[in-house]
């Protein structure tokens, strides 16, 4: 259901779109499904989708202000279904971005998957951190350290934490039915975060631009399994 509302939302992206409208249209798909928005109302987040422009780098609040061709947009996408969760967010370019910014959605994206392949059992969850970390810093770029990725199922955020920063080897281990929401944030420029009057929109601290890409895991006896991807 996730995916679906992601993919839907990035064939709406484009230059005059508001946020708000992909919003409106992510809690009608989660609703008619049957599902519940897992974000609206959460500590009291007031909306279905949480949308971050450019150097925001998550929890950004949906509003009425167009987007603009060169901007970049993280959607994060939640949903509570028969009383479990699914949780994936995905960068896209509006219009025509630089080369410089779609090389911060490809790193970011890679070492999303780069974490992924660590999920095996017996590996430590800071396999997974490392392995982002420095798949994006050979890059050039910087993990962001304020926000982390988590464990999921009958609630939206479980343990074990998941940084994408540390030394391998550490950390609880991996175990057959272990849920991740694996969730790389990546600034172009330094790793530094605040958050804004609103309470909940993280931004860069240097204006730098900012990337964010996750998935949903299940750690099955074969190895990972995406559960939020739709191929």
């Amino acid at each position: 259901m996730v995916a679906r509302v992601l993919r839907r939302l990035g064939g709406m992206v484009g230059p005059g779109v508001t946020t708000k409208e992909l919003d409106s249209v992510a809690e009608e798909m989660i609703l008619q499904d049957g599902g519940e928005p897992a974000f609206k109302g959460y500590q009291g987040y007031p909306a279905t989708v949480c949308a971050s422009v450019n150097d925001q780098i998550v929890h950004g609040i949906p509003n009425d202000r167009p987007l603009s061709s060169g901007d970049i947009l993280s959607l994060d996408v939640g949903v509570r279904w028969k009383g479990f969760y699914g949780d994936s967010a995905w960068t896209f370019p509006v219009g025509d971005i630089p080369k410089s910014l779609q090389q911060l959605l490809d790193v970011t994206r890679e070492s999303l998957f780069k974490g992924i392949e660590k999920v095996k059992i017996g590996n430590c969850v800071s396999d997974i951190s490392s392995s982002v970390q420095k798949h994006v810093e050979k890059n050039g770029f910087s993990v962001v350290r304020d926000f982390v990725g988590h464990g999921i199922g009958e609630r939206l955020h479980e343990d074990p934490q998941v940084p994408n920063y540390g030394d391998p080897g550490r950390g609880p281990r991996l175990r057959e039915g272990m849920v991740l929401a694996i969730e790389p944030m990546v600034n172009a420029q330094g790793p530094g975060a605040r958050i804004l009057e609103d309470r909940w929109t993280a931004v860069t601290t240097d204006g730098g631009y900012s990337a964010h890409f996750e998935h949903s895991v299940a750690l099955t006896k074969d190895g990972p399994w995406i559960l939020s991807q739709l191929d």
